[in-house]
């Protein structure tokens, strides 16, 4: 156990190499989640329930009337699951004599059962006459759809603006975004890179706190007066709403909810100046119809007074397409700075509705 620790309190000795140590970290990491031996794993243990006799019968005889044998049915429960939900709903699935899609499968368990489920993405597509495992989980209560605007500095070929959208298997959406130092290329590189690394820890199981901090110490150990990319990170829960923002350089994000627009952070240092990163994190509970708008630097430097200005503009939209609103919010910042593109400029909207 303390060669584990050891390993890892190496990855971010000071010294230079940064990507490379931090693929190594993820590779002990993953490694660790393995054999379970590493603490504050994000790892979700699953526990498994049998259904209940009536159920199951009910759910076995309705199946097999379509040529499908279901055998193993279990709810599939989070351990320690703070809403005492089920995760879905597990079983062995093969047929008799044709195929069938899961995703008909799992329209026949919606009729069944009452609630709208889906195919989980690591069950196989197809349900054959040679038995497999399939999980069938509840679809999200939500659904958000996003909006992308973005402009590059004159004189510059590339943005030194990075964006990207994350959906994971247990219903949660994050959005990353990351200005880089300065412009062109060498912004492009710097911002490239802290995405790259913080998608790659999200998806090993790490949580956002654990992820960013792991990402300064990394850019502090590299110890480079000109690269000091920002991060903003919003993860949304489809299930309940519930929206943690994080944010390490940025400027405020933008919340619009029941005609109000309040401002959430944009105050703190980018990444890689201190070795202590203070990272600006708020909840938030999103509602149906409820608006987020994400933004670099150069769209709120374009307006005066701009926090201040920019939740003007969002009390005044009416649009509730997420580009059409990106697409105006740059093009009213292009127009505040009669025309002139001083910096790169990115808007990222996520509107969320009802799924419905």
């Amino acid at each position: 156990m303390n060669e584990v620790h050891e390993a890892i309190r190496e990855m971010v000795a000071w010294e230079r190499g940064v990507p490379h140590r931090i693929q190594h970290f993820l590779k002990v990491h993953s490694f660790c989640r393995y054999i379970g031996q590493e603490e504050g794993v994000a790892g979700e243990e699953l526990g498994y329930c049998p259904l209940e006799e009536k159920k199951r019968k009910s759910l076995v005889q309705a199946l097999k009337s379509e040529g499908i044998i279901a055998r193993d049915l279990c709810y599939v429960e989070k351990d320690g699951s703070s809403s005492g939900t089920e995760a879905g709903i597990s079983m062995t699935l093969s047929t008799e004599k044709r195929h069938y899609k899961a995703a008909q499968v799992a329209d026949m368990l919606t009729v069944l059962l009452g609630k709208k489920l889906q195919v989980s993405s690591g069950s196989p597509y197809l349900v054959e006459q040679e038995p497999h495992c399939f999980l069938f989980t509840e679809e999200p209560k939500y659904i958000a759809l996003t909006g992308v605007s973005r402009a590059v500095k004159e004189g510059e070929k590339v943005s030194g603006d990075q964006y990207a959208t994350m959906e994971s298997e247990k219903g949660k959406l994050i959005l990353l975004l990351s200005d880089g130092t300065g412009s062109g290329e060498d912004a492009s590189r710097g911002s490239g890179r802290v995405m790259d690394l913080m998608e790659k820890m999200l998806e090993a199981g790490f949580g956002t706190e654990a992820s960013v901090n792991l990402l300064n110490s990394a850019l502090y150990a590299q110890n480079e007066e000109d690269d000091h990319p920002t991060i903003d990170l919003c993860s949304l829960d489809l299930y309940t709403g519930e929206c943690e923002i994080c944010k390490v350089g940025g400027v405020a994000t933008f919340w619009k909810t029941s005609g109000r627009v309040l401002c959430v952070g944009g105050e703190s240092l980018p990444l890689g100046i201190f070795q202590k990163v203070q990272i600006e994190r708020q909840m938030c509970q999103i509602r149906p119809g409820d608006l987020l708008v994400m933004m670099t630097d150069g769209v709120l430097d374009m307006m005066e007074d701009g926090e201040e200005r920019m939740a003007q503009v969002l009390e005044g939209l009416q649009e509730q397409n997420p580009q059409e609103i990106a697409e105006k919010i740059l093009s009213y910042a292009i127009c505040a700075s009669e025309g002139r593109i001083r910096d790169d400029m990115t808007v990222f909207v996520l509107c969320l509705w009802e799924n419905t």
